[in-house]
């Protein structure tokens, strides 16, 4: 074969596979699955808490839309930010959402979770359902997963639903409940969340 042609065939069977690649999906069943599997992996492994909580802390930046629950659990009070304030308000949230899921799951040993059914409610929404599998410590636990789809290439992880609660909607009632409860000023959020952070 000549050159030429030889350079013409691997120049289209590159095309081909780039072409593949960035039209690959992930369902978003398997996404959990995999998620799951990781944090799993990291909980069951003989580290130290501190190299856990690192670990999962990569996992969640990696899988979660961490700005996007930010701003949904700041609700209405989202529209009387700044762009100043609604940078710091991200920052601010980053933090606190990673060192709480980071340091609650860390408590487990090795959670077990069993990826069962998925449920495409929307163009950009689908619910993925599970179990916690019982331990002789704790009994099975439902959990939904709300993951956002807009990109099928990098879903994430947009909320959990543990028996039917809403965790985005819990934090979102929390931080309304702050925010009245002091006049409606954004910066009694803002001070509560330096609190947790540098606890």
């Amino acid at each position: 074969m000549h050159f030429k042609k030889k350079i013409y065939l691997l120049t289209i069977l590159f095309l081909f596979f780039s072409l593949v690649k960035n039209s690959y999906s992930v369902e978003p069943n398997i996404f959990v699955q995999s998620t799951v599997n990781r944090a799993s992996s990291i909980l069951s492994n003989n580290l130290s808490k501190e190299d856990k909580i690192k670990k999962l802390k990569e996992v969640a930046l990696e899988t979660v839309d961490i700005k996007g629950i930010g701003f949904y659990t700041l609700g209405k009070h989202r529209k009387n930010l700044n762009d100043q304030q609604k940078k710091e308000y991200s920052e601010l949230f980053n933090k606190y959402f990673l060192k709480s899921f980071s340091s609650r799951l860390a408590e487990y040993s090795n959670p077990k979770i069993d990826v069962h059914s998925q449920e495409k409610i929307s163009e950009k929404y689908t619910i993925v359902s599970s179990i916690l599998i019982a331990t002789d410590e704790r009994p099975e636990v439902k959990i939904d997963w709300r993951i956002y789809t807009k990109n099928p290439e990098k879903p994430l992880i947009r909320d959990l639903i543990i028996e039917g609660l809403s965790l985005a909607r819990t934090q979102k009632e929390e931080f309304n409940s702050i925010i009245q409860s002091n006049d409606g000023d954004i910066n009694a959020l803002f001070s509560n969340l330096k609190d947790f952070i540098n606890k």
